[in-house]
């Protein structure tokens, strides 16, 4: 995940990495966090360490952006967040006027939307704090495809049901958005 010949304007930059496995601290907090994720197929110790084999080591300070909404990079990739805070906002076609999402943590997993589909970047993602995160670009996984198709398709079903329940959560913000948009609206009696 070096950075890309797309021109700056179009994507934010990758910084360089390393593999995850020449920090065995980080290595040892990925596969502690991809075993804990909640879904109905579990990763187990043995798939977590298969999976952290294709990760890559990358950094981010403060207010450094991790993603931009719309950038469309060739060689995708997903961050699994192992220490730091980053906020989640969208777009809106007026600049200035992002909407803020979330505060994602230690756990988190980022950008693996572009990763499965190779669309543009939905959500701009920024460092609030120093980040730590294990990188998984779409090459990496390809590969675990290919070497290990039973560790990827579990890894696959963990991501599927992280997306669902993260859109589930949009989907409470934005009936609860309504709801006060609705109040808001009415006239005092």
């Amino acid at each position: 995940m070096s950075q890309s010949s797309t021109p700056n304007s179009v994507i934010a930059t990758t910084p360089r990495t390393r593999a995850i496995s020449e920090v065995p601290r980080l290595a040892a907090r990925a596969a502690d966090l991809l075993q804990g994720f909640r879904a109905f197929v579990q990763l187990d110790a043995e798939d977590a360490r298969t999976v952290v084999a294709y990760l890559r080591e990358v950094s981010y300070g403060p207010g450094e952006v991790l993603f931009r909404a719309g950038d469309v990079q060739a060689g995708a990739h997903l961050l699994l967040v192992l220490e730091g805070e980053v906020t989640v906002e969208t777009g809106t076609s007026l600049p200035g006027l992002e909407v803020p999402i979330a505060v994602m943590g230690a756990g988190s997993v980022l950008g693996e939307m572009a990763l499965l589909d190779g669309a543009p970047r939905s959500a701009t993602c920024t460092a609030v704090t120093q980040v730590q995160a294990a990188g998984l670009a779409r090459r990496g996984l390809e590969r675990l495809i290919d070497e290990h198709p039973k560790v990827a398709a579990r890894l696959m079903v963990v991501l599927a049901q992280h997306m669902a329940e993260r859109l589930r959560a949009l989907d409470d913000q934005l009936r609860m958005y309504g709801q006060i948009h609705t109040a808001i609206g009415r006239p005092a009696q």
